[in-house]
């Protein structure tokens, strides 16, 4: 078998999302796990849309996600030539065609067909003319570039390795248009050319794009250029079911990063999306890759859940050390420092849940809602009676100072241990009171005793 080679091809007209993410790491995976190459194009041929800035951050996004690629990254512009010679090739075997016909007439055929009980297919009609009259035409009427494909025999076989060998009969496919009135290239031609160019011997893509293979592998054929193993893996849905983009609730890379997202659980729940083989413990992108097999890449759509995404994220943070927390602490409390990060990492969901806890650091910090409730039902004297024990007691030690405000006061459970949690954390669940008392040390319970006494 030769070197397998993927890519991953997006356009540079908008940020990366959920489904290019999804598109990249199977064809990451797929080669990495083969010992082959990935290889980043982007096909910025719709110069109107396409930007450099979109090409930096999609770099960047990728490399966030770990997704590193082979070689430079490769640009479809450049391959301008090629699509033409394509299509010029095409055209002189009579396999492609101008076509003059206007939006109003294609309407009309398609309501005609569809009264007949026909799929609203092209007619055909402007595959008829002769090189000439399309040449004179050509001279002063708009027109676009259609392919030959559709016949009454004949059959198309698209390579799966998911699906085994995919027949279309060319009866079944249409005319599709390869370049614009404008002269612009269709996603067709140009995404085929580029494959047989680069070299690429296995594409990952969503299974609406089955009929487009049908297309592109006519074509290649048709070149004698080599046709790619395609992977047509089920598409990915939204949690409503709907084909997840943009406008159904697709997350931007970037706006995930700014969340403080944890790069690996985007990962883990994307990679395990259709392939419950993988292991619980794999946490690792190399475990992922260890544990990834191309024939267990669900044919079926798959839902994401962001719920789940972050459940990985929550699971992946507590396996964080400490030097590696403390940045994403830091990000959302600038004043946190390691051990303030090691006592609260277990509480946390999210690196700014940290914030819950700035009472830790700051005595004069305002307590939140449910905090400052705790405070106003609090027994009668309660904070005064546990400061003068605090101040009593020869050690800084929870236990000892807990059981004498008990004994002092008659409070018990939650009576005793939330007022007391609130006053130091400034926060009604957290890390162990003992742990509490050590990080703030005897000063430190003191200060924020005496604040709420004086408030």
């Amino acid at each position: 078998m030769s070197e397998v080679v993927t890519r991953f091809a997006p356009s540079p007209t908008g940020l990366m999302h959920l489904g290019n993410v999804r598109t990249a790491l199977l064809n990451w995976l797929y080669a990495r796990k083969l010992g082959g190459r990935f290889l980043l194009r982007f096909e910025d041929t719709d110069a109107s849309r396409s930007e450099a800035e979109f090409v930096e951050a999609l770099k960047q996004d990728l490399l966030w996600l770990g997704l590193d690629w082979d070689g430079d990254a490769l640009f479809q512009s450049k391959h301008a030539g090629q699509h033409q010679e394509a299509l010029d090739a095409l055209a002189e075997k009579g396999l492609a065609y101008r076509c003059f016909c206007t939006e109003t007439q294609l309407g009309l055929d398609r309501k005609l067909a569809t009264s007949r009980g026909l799929p609203p297919r092209y007619s055909g009609k402007c595959r008829k003319l002769a090189n000439e009259e399309s040449l004179q035409r050509a001279a002063s009427e708009s027109f676009v570039w259609r392919l030959a494909i559709h016949d009454t025999d004949g059959e198309v076989r698209v390579p799966d390795a998911l699906r085994g060998d995919v027949i279309f009969a060319r009866r079944d496919l249409d005319d599709p248009v390869v370049v614009r009135s404008d002269g612009t290239f269709t996603f067709l031609l140009p995404n085929a050319i580029d494959d047989a160019v680069d070299g690429i011997t296995h594409a990952l893509r969503g299974d609406d794009h089955l009929t487009n293979s049908a297309y592109q592998v006519w074509l290649l054929e048709a070149l004698d250029l080599s046709v790619p193993t395609y992977v047509h893996h089920g598409l990915l849905l939204g949690e409503d079911g709907a084909k997840l983009s943009k406008r159904t609730g697709s997350h931007s890379v970037a706006e995930l990063r700014e969340d403080g997202l944890i790069p690996q659980a985007l990962l883990q729940a994307m990679t395990r999306l259709g392939h419950p083989n993988i292991a619980d413990d794999a946490l690792q992108i190399e475990d992922l890759l260890q544990a990834f097999d191309a024939e267990h890449i669900s044919r079926s759509s798959v839902k994401w859940s962001n719920d789940e995404m972050w459940r990985w994220h929550t699971r992946l943070l507590h396996h964080l050390d400490g030097n590696a927390l403390l940045p994403l602490v830091q990000a959302h409390m600038p004043a946190a420092n390691i051990e303030f990060v090691n006592l609260v990492r277990g509480n946390l969901e999210r690196a700014q849940d940290a914030a819950h806890f700035i009472r830790l650091l700051d005595v004069q910090a305002a307590l939140n809602e449910d905090a400052q409730a705790v405070v106003n039902v609090a027994a009668d004297g309660f904070y005064a009676t546990a400061l003068q024990l605090w101040n009593d007691a020869s050690e800084a030690d929870w236990k000892p100072w807990m059981n004498a405000v008990k004994e002092q006061t008659g409070c018990k459970g939650k009576n005793l241990f939330m007022p007391l949690r609130v006053a130091l954390s400034g926060a009604v669940h957290g890390p162990e009171m003992s742990a509490i008392v050590d990080f703030l040390g005897k000063e430190g319970v003191t200060e924020r005793l005496q604040d709420l006494l004086d408030s």
